[in-house]
């Protein structure tokens, strides 16, 4: 397959862990090429803007792009790179996986849940945000519609059935939020009758946190809205040890964007020691979307094997004694053997 995808390599530790995750896919022999292109602070500083029209350009052409992590100046009337990118491109799907790995950090073993959480409608529009003059009142409007939840619930019970997974729970706060969290919830009991062969059930999601902590291995598929689902995807990230662990795929109807959900990490960026895993994962979930499955299954398992039997290799955030570049090698080692 030849295929060329957009790569952003990012702010901080970005370029480090980009460079890493490419040696890693040349190693796979994908048929990838790669056009590099700018956004966050590197693209302010060459450019004058966060996210020039030549990258969006660029994005739209290919139609995947790998991104790494990217900074938003904070104040300044600056918009959240990421959350332009999901509007500019509808990429209403956010998929994040959280799976168990040896040899971390983590309170659990053989956690493997997959949050999928509407990336574009819901609190993050930050539709008609006032605050009185007097400062004591401030209002934001959260917008749900049928069409985002129908096509956010659907898009999780299709990855069930893809994935061989046996249970999808709707998170909701519909027992508050009667309007806009009961619209998706009465959008879900709709479609999940679609899907007989997959078990549905439904969850407050005061409670989902709690019973996520207490006894995480009851769920397989999550899927709710996008405040609800930004929570929740960084609680599965912390069962299995962190951000460093988390992939986020960013998928819409003709673009999808694949990227580490952890931030630029600029206190150890030059360092060599920042770990590649939430990337590589990241890129491992690109070629399944490439329909190269069985490399994205070769990559997770080199990257498995290595945490398991190559501690001095890994970088130290999990317990390693290794850099980025060394932790790399040793994944490509595994795929070449």
């Amino acid at each position: 397959m030849n295929k060329t995808i957009a790569v952003i390599p990012g702010d901080g530790i970005g370029p480090e862990i980009m460079t890493a995750t490419l040696r890693v896919l040349d190693a796979l022999d994908c048929g990838l090429t790669y056009d590099f292109v700018d956004a966050g602070m590197v693209a302010l500083d060459k450019h004058g803007d966060l996210l020039p029209k030549a990258t969006l350009d660029r994005i739209a052409e290919h139609k995947v792009a790998l991104k790494g992590p990217l900074t938003t100046p904070i104040g300044g009337g600056f918009t959240s790179v990421n959350v332009t990118l999901r509007r500019l491109f509808d990429l209403y799907a956010n998929v994040r996986p959280a799976v168990s790995f040896p040899g971390t950090k983590s309170r659990y073993e053989n956690i493997d849940i997959i949050t999928v959480r509407e990336n574009t409608e819901g609190a993050y529009r930050s539709e008609g945000q006032t605050l009185s003059e007097d400062g004591e009142i401030a209002e934001s409007v959260a917008r749900n519609t049928r069409k985002g939840s129908s096509r956010i619930v659907r898009y999780a019970f299709e990855l069930a059935v893809k994935k061989g997974r046996k249970k999808v729970t709707a998170v909701h706060k519909a027992n508050i939020l009667k309007t806009s969290s009961g619209l998706f919830l009465n959008v879900a009991r709709e479609i999940a009758r679609e899907y007989p062969q997959i078990e549905f059930n439904e969850m407050i999601v005061d409670n989902t946190c709690m019973q996520l902590v207490m006894k995480p291995e009851q769920f397989d598929v999550i899927v709710t809205t996008n405040l609800f689902g930004d929570i929740l995807s960084d609680l599965c990230a912390g069962l299995v040890g962190g951000l460093g662990l988390a992939p986020g795929d960013n998928i819409g109807e003709h673009a999808a964007i694949f990227e580490a959900v952890h931030g630029s990490a600029p206190d150890i960026a030059g360092k060599g020691i920042a770990n590649p895993c939430a990337l590589l994962l990241a890129a491992a979930d690109m070629l399944d979307y490439l329909d190269m499955v069985a490399k994205g299954d070769r990559l997770r398992q080199a990257i498995r094997d290595t945490m398991t039997s190559d501690r001095d290799s890994v970088t130290p955030d999990i317990g390693g004694k290794g850099s980025t570049d060394s932790f790399a090698d040793a994944i490509v080692k595994r795929i070449k053997g």
